[in-house]
């Protein structure tokens, strides 16, 4: 058994995301696991850009309300509890409501060799992250 402390939060990459993200890592797996974890803030309005992961991703939802998206137009409200699968491929987003914040813990798998499983695509433009809301209404 091993405790660790936490680690700093730092600012998530704008690159990345649209808005204010914060994240706080949780778990690296030493091999043989290759599982991450990390605790994900998101202010309102802000979130991901469209992405995929190569083994997929399990959101479990510890704070406030957001939206899962995927390219079909699937629009997923997730409230504290909630966890949402998005399997290996597939492309999506997600992030807080317009008008509350909203924390989840985000895990994946590494691939062998610590090569990042993450594909990081386009910003989900402003229309679209409204529409999610009205569809989602």
């Amino acid at each position: 058994m091993e405790l660790k402390s936490v680690n700093p939060t730092i600012k998530a990459p704008a690159r990345n995301f649209t808005g204010d993200v914060y994240l706080t890592p949780i778990y690296n797996g030493a091999e043989p696991s290759r599982m991450t974890v990390a605790l994900v803030r998101f202010t309102p309005g802000a979130r991901t850009h469209w992405h995929s992961h190569a083994v997929g991703q399990t959101l479990h939802v510890t704070e406030g309300v957001g939206l899962v998206g995927t390219r079909d137009g699937t629009v997923l409200r997730i409230r504290a509890g909630d966890t949402v699968t998005c399997p290996p491929g597939e492309e999506h987003w997600h992030g807080a409501t317009a008008d509350t914040f909203m924390s989840h813990l985000a895990m994946l798998e590494a691939l062998p060799g610590g090569q990042d499983p993450t594909t990081w695509l386009e910003p989900l433009p402003d229309e679209q992250y409204q529409t999610a809301h009205r569809r989602d209404a």
